[in-house]
C-alpha cells in the first residue's frame, strides 16, 4: 500500500473513504500513478492486448479476406477502356475463381497474417495506454477522450504496421491483374519489391494510411465505447452481453466505411503498382476527381462494407472474449 495515500486516510479519519480509480488511483499526483495494488494489472494490458490481438486477428482475417480481395480489385480499375477488368462485385468473383481457382481469393492472405498480431498490439495496446491518460478522476473516457485515444490508436498502427502490410498487400493483389504474375510467395514478393524500390517500396501511402487509420479508429472506438456506456447506464460493473458487442461493433464498422471510403481508395491507388504515375496524394485525388468523377472515391464501398462491418463485430466480440478469460486467469 502507498504510505501517501494510507497517510491521507489516517490523517483524515472524519471524511469518508474515497473511492479509488484502479486506472489512475493518484489523480492529483500522476507521478504516483502506476504506484499500488492496481499497478500490475495496468501494466499487463500491452501483453494481454498483443495476445488476444492476435488471436482476433487471425481469425477475423480468414474468414473475411475474400471480400478486401474484391474491394481492393475494384478499386485498382480504371473507369474505362484497358485500365477496367471487372463490372462488379460478382463478375470480379467469377472471373477470379474461373482464371486462378478459389484460392484466388486469398492472394496476398499472408501479408496481413503476418502483419495481424503486430497490427493488433499496437492498436490495442496504443488505445489502452492513451485511454489510461485520458480518463478523469473516476476513470470516465469524456466524448473527446474517446475520439483522440482512437486517432492515437489508429496513427500508431499506421506508421507501425499497418503501411507497410498494406502496401505489401495491394502490390501482391494488383501482381495478379497481369497476365504473368511477377511474385512466387510472400518472401520472394517482399524481397523483388525491396531489389525495386528500396524500403520506400513497402512504405508507400504512409499519409493516407494514417488518415485512413486515424479516422478509422477513431470513429470506431467512439462508437463502441459510447455505446458500451449507453447499454451498461452508469454501471462499470455490468457486463455487456457477446451479441450485443458485436452489433456495437458493426455499425461502428458501418460508420468508418461510409466516414472514409474516400481516403482508402487514394491510399490504394498509392500502394498499387502503378502508382509512379501520381506525383503524391492530393495529385492522386485531383486524377481521379478529373478523369473519373466524384463517384470513383467509393468504389469497393459495397465489399468494403461488408468485410468491415463483420470485421470490427468479430474483432472485438473475440477480443472482449479473450479479454474477459486473461483477466480471470491472469489478474
Amino acid at each position: 500500500m502507498d504510505p501517501v495515500w494510507l497517510w491521507h486516510q489516517l490523517a483524515r479519519p472524519d471524511k469518508p473513504e474515497r473511492r479509488v480509480n484502479p486506472i489512475n488511483p493518484f489523480p492529483q499526483r500522476p507521478w504516483l500513478r502506476d504506484r499500488g495494488a492496481a499497478a500490475p494489472a495496468a501494466g499487463n494490458i500491452g501483453l494481454k492486448g498483443i495476445i488476444a490481438g492476435g488471436i482476433t486477428g487471425g481469425i477475423e482475417i480468414m474468414i473475411t479476406y475474400p471480400t478486401e480481395y474484391v474491394k481492393t480489385q475494384l478499386q485498382l480499375d480504371g473507369k474505362s477502356g484497358a485500365d477496367k477488368k471487372y463490372t462488379g462485385i460478382w463478375d470480379c468473383l467469377t472471373k477470379t475463381v474461373k482464371n486462378r481457382g478459389i484460392l484466388g481469393l486469398y492472394k496476398g492472405l499472408s501479408v496481413l497474417l503476418y502483419g495481424s498480431i503486430p497490427k493488433s498490439a499496437v492498436r490495442f495496446g496504443a488505445f489502452e495506454s492513451a485511454k489510461k491518460r485520458l480518463v478523469d478522476s473516476e476513470g470516465k473516457l469524456s466524448p473527446q477522450g474517446k475520439f483522440l485515444a482512437g486517432v492515437c490508436a489508429g496513427t500508431c498502427e499506421a506508421i507501425l504496421a499497418v503501411t507497410p502490410m498494406e502496401t505489401i498487400k495491394v502490390k501482391f493483389i494488383n501482381d495478379q491483374r497481369s497476365a504473368n504474375p511477377r511474385y512466387k510467395g510472400f518472401f520472394h514478393g517482399v524481397s523483388l519489391i525491396v531489389k525495386e524500390s528500396g524500403i520506400k517500396g513497402v512504405y508507400q501511402g504512409l499519409a493516407p494510411t494514417i488518415l485512413k487509420q486515424g479516422s478509422n479508429q477513431a470513429i470506431r472506438f467512439f462508437i463502441m465505447e459510447t455505446a458500451k456506456d449507453w447499454y451498461k447506464g452508469g454501471d462499470n460493473n455490468k457486463s455487456v452481453p457477446k451479441l450485443m458487442v458485436g452489433t456495437f461493433g458493426a455499425i461502428a464498422g458501418a460508420a468508418s466505411v461510409f466516414g472514409n471510403t474516400p481516403i482508402d481508395v487514394v491510399k490504394t491507388r498509392m500502394q498499387g503498382l502503378e502508382a509512379s504515375k501520381y506525383k503524391n496524394s492530393w495529385d492522386c485525388v485531383v486524377k481521379i476527381w478529373t478523369k473519373e468523377g466524384p463517384g470513383a472515391f467509393y468504389k469497393g464501398t459495397v465489399p468494403r462494407l461488408s468485410r468491415v462491418c463483420l470485421d470490427v463485430a468479430i474483432t472485438f466480440m473475440i477480443y472482449d472474449s479473450v479479454m474477459e478469460v486473461f483477466n480471470k486467469a491472469w489478474p
